[in-house]
C-alpha cells in the first residue's frame, strides 16, 4: 500500500509561513561592493585564459578590490609608464634636459652578452618614428611616442638612457616590491632565457596611483604625465565600453595571449579611481579584450551609481 504524505495542519503552516520571513529578513543583504567582486568574479570566469584586477577608488582609499593581485604578468608594455616616471625623476635631478635631442639609431645591446639586435619596423607599433633614424629627436617626443602609440623603439632608446636597473629601483621606493624592468624590447637572447620584464597587478596600481596623487614626481610633472596617458591611442579595453565624457589616463600592453591595461579613470562627477586589468594565457585575441572591457564597465557603473 503506498504511503501517503502527512499533511501540515492549516494552522501549524500559518505559524510557519511568519517564520519564514523572520529568519529570511534576518539574512544580511549583500552589500554593493559584495555585488561588485561577484560580478567581477563572474566575468572572469567567462575568460578563457588567467586575469588579474586591482582597483582603487582614489576618493576613498580604503574602497579597494583585490583579484590575483600578486600573480606575475610579463609586463608587456605597461612597463613604459615606470620607464616615464624615470625620464621625469632624471629631468628633476638635472641629470637630462627632455626638450634635448638626440640621434636617433637603431640599434641595441642585449643585456645577456652586449651583442647588437636592431628594431623592426613590422613588429612595431610606431612606424613613423621609423623615418627619423639618423635624425635628430627630442626626449619628451621619444617618451610621448612611446606611451600613445607603445613606440618600442623609442623604448629601447629611452630605456639605454636612463637605465632599466634605475627605473626598477625607483619603482620600490614608490611602494612596487615585485615589478621588474630588465630591459628594452625585442632582446630575444634575453626572452629565450626567460629574463623578460614583469609586473604584478597590485604593483600597477601603485604606480598609476603615485602619478594620480603626484608620488611619483611633482605636481607639475605628473599633471604631465596624466596629459601624456590620455593621449592614449590604443582604447579597447578600460575606455572601450564608457561614455565619451569619461577621461582615461592609461597604458596598454599586449604580446601574444597576454592583454593588459593599467588606468586613472576621471569621470564628469569630479570622482575618479585606478583600475588594472592583466590577462595572459588568453586563447581568443578578439573576444578576450572585449571580456576586460566589459569588466571595466562593471567598475565604472560601480562608481557612477
Amino acid at each position: 500500500m503506498p504511503l501517503i504524505p502527512k499533511m501540515i495542519p492549516l494552522r501549524r503552516l500559518m505559524l510557519m509561513v511568519p517564520l519564514f520571513y523572520f529568519f529570511t529578513a534576518c539574512q544580511p543583504k549583500p552589500t554593493k561592493k559584495e555585488i561588485l567582486e561577484d560580478r567581477v568574479r563572474s566575468q572572469i570566469d567567462f575568460i578563457d585564459g588567467n586575469v588579474a584586477v586591482a582597483f582603487l577608488n582614489l576618493s576613498d582609499p580604503s574602497d579597494t578590490l583585490y583579484i590575483n593581485k600578486d600573480e606575475e604578468f610579463h609586463a608587456a608594455s605597461t612597463m613604459k609608464v615606470p620607464v616615464m616616471i624615470e625620464l621625469f625623476k632624471q629631468k628633476e635631478e638635472g641629470k637630462i634636459n627632455l626638450n634635448d635631442s638626440i640621434l636617433l639609431i637603431n640599434e641595441f645591446k642585449s643585456i645577456v652578452d652586449g651583442s647588437p639586435y636592431s628594431m623592426d619596423i613590422g613588429d612595431d607599433s610606431d612606424d613613423v618614428i621609423y623615418n627619423k633614424i639618423n635624425t635628430q629627436v627630442t626626449l619628451k617626443d621619444l617618451m610621448y611616442s612611446m606611451i600613445t602609440v607603445s613606440s618600442n623603439l623609442a623604448t629601447n632608446v629611452l630605456i639605454e638612457l636612463v637605465d632599466a636597473k634605475k627605473v626598477t629601483a625607483t619603482m620600490r621606493d614608490l611602494g612596487a616590491e615585485n615589478i621588474q624592468v630588465l630591459r628594452g624590447v625585442e632582446d630575444q637572447k634575453a626572452y629565450d632565457l626567460g629574463l623578460s620584464n614583469s609586473t604584478t597587478a597590485k604593483d600597477l596600481l601603485i604606480i598609476m596611483e603615485a602619478i594620480a596623487t603626484n608620488k611619483a614626481g611633482t605636481k607639475e610633472d605628473c599633471a604631465n604625465m596624466v596629459d601624456i596617458l590620455k593621449d592614449q591611442r590604443f582604447n579597447d579595453i578600460i575606455p572601450h565600453n564608457l561614455p565619451k565624457d569619461v577621461e582615461v589616463a592609461h597604458k596598454t600592453g599586449w604580446i601574444t595571449g597576454v592583454h593588459h591595461d593599467a588606468g586613472i579613470v576621471y569621470l564628469p562627477n569630479g570622482r575618479s579611481y585606478v583600475l588594472v586589468l592583466l590577462s595572459k594565457n588568453i586563447q581568443d585575441s578578439d573576444k578576450g579584450p572585449q571580456q576586460l572591457a566589459d569588466i571595466s564597465k562593471t567598475f565604472y557603473d560601480y562608481m557612477a551609481n
